[in-house]
């Protein structure tokens, strides 16, 4: 069985257009609840989470439901405001021209590692927690250091589930590809399969390779939309604005299926945060994410 949902409850476009009109913020995750049974926490990235908010999810969700939770962005090594830490770490941390953490010594990132895994303990404990994903950036490259990183990462995890997206494709050259889910294997780390647009310029495209590395299969959907992908300031929505067809889903159903007959547990997350007319009915617009999820979760049945 594969476990479908989107990257996010609580996008601009979720917000408007698939929940019932007027429902209060405080409500929409118990309400996304009873659709669908897994999504992703993309607020972590951001800033790193409190214990307190934590256990409103925890409260909010059913027995059975899956958070995923995406890194904060200092431990995908991402450019990080000091501001957005907690103040008593922003003293110690070296801050570049432009007021970002810069190369952090490896102590005070695994502070940062410790304080984000424990404020999750609400999810652990109702054993709602899925996986940690990592999306590195695209400078992150197939280098050694890049690994000694992610594997030091993984320590830090602990018994918590690693699951990695690559984000340059050097990674996953014909070259390097076996190597490298080789390394996830034996670490015990996630790959995360990517459905996104095709080009054999952006380096920061990476293939499409179907694979399992531990006991989870995890697919990731970005959409096709090429033109917008690395467009000069352009904003994620417009990045991942992208409704999937039937046949471009339907397409995934033999793939999906096989990845979960290999796998012990199977999710595919859409990270479409945009909107789109509506096929059935012009005159609506529907959020992309919730859509998408809905027509492969029908064509999985």
């Amino acid at each position: 069985m594969v476990r479908v949902g989107t990257c996010s409850w609580a996008d601009e476009a979720l917000s408007k257009h698939f929940y019932p009109p007027k429902l209060p913020a405080r409500e929409r995750l118990a309400w996304y609840a009873e659709h669908f049974d897994t999504v992703e926490v993309d607020s972590t990235y951001y800033r790193l989470p409190n214990e307190s908010m934590v256990e409103g999810w925890a409260e909010r969700t059913p027995p059975g439901f899956t958070m995923h939770v995406k890194a904060f962005g200092l431990m995908t090594r991402h450019p990080v405001k000091v501001e957005v830490l907690p103040e008593d770490l922003r003293a110690a941390m070296p801050v570049d021209e432009r007021g970002r953490v810069d190369r952090p010594p490896r102590e005070l990132r695994a502070e940062v590692f410790r304080r984000f895994l424990e404020a999750l303990d609400p999810l652990r404990r109702a054993g709602k927690l899925g996986g940690i994903l990592f999306q590195l950036p695209s400078y992150v490259v197939f280098k050694e250091s890049s690994f000694e990183y992610v594997e030091w990462a993984k320590e830090q995890l602990g018994r918590d589930e690693m699951l990695v997206e690559f984000r340059h494709r050097s990674w996953l050259d014909e070259g390097n590809r076996a190597e490298t889910l080789a390394f996830l294997e034996r670490i015990g780390a996630t790959y995360v399969t990517v459905d996104a647009p095709k080009s054999e310029s952006a380096k920061n495209l990476v293939p499409t390779v179907p694979a399992v590395t531990s006991p989870t299969a995890y697919v990731r959907f970005h959409g096709r939309n090429l033109a917008t992908w690395n467009k000069r300031g352009g904003s994620a929505a417009e990045r991942f604005d992208y409704l999937y067809s039937e046949g471009e889903l339907a397409e995934w159903v033999p793939t999906l299926e096989e990845l979960a007959g290999r796998a012990q547990q199977a999710f595919a997350l859409f990270n479409n945060n945009a909107t789109a007319q509506d096929p059935d009915n012009p005159l609506a617009t529907i959020s992309q994410a919730a859509t998408n999820a809905f027509q492969l979760r029908t064509l999985l049945a």
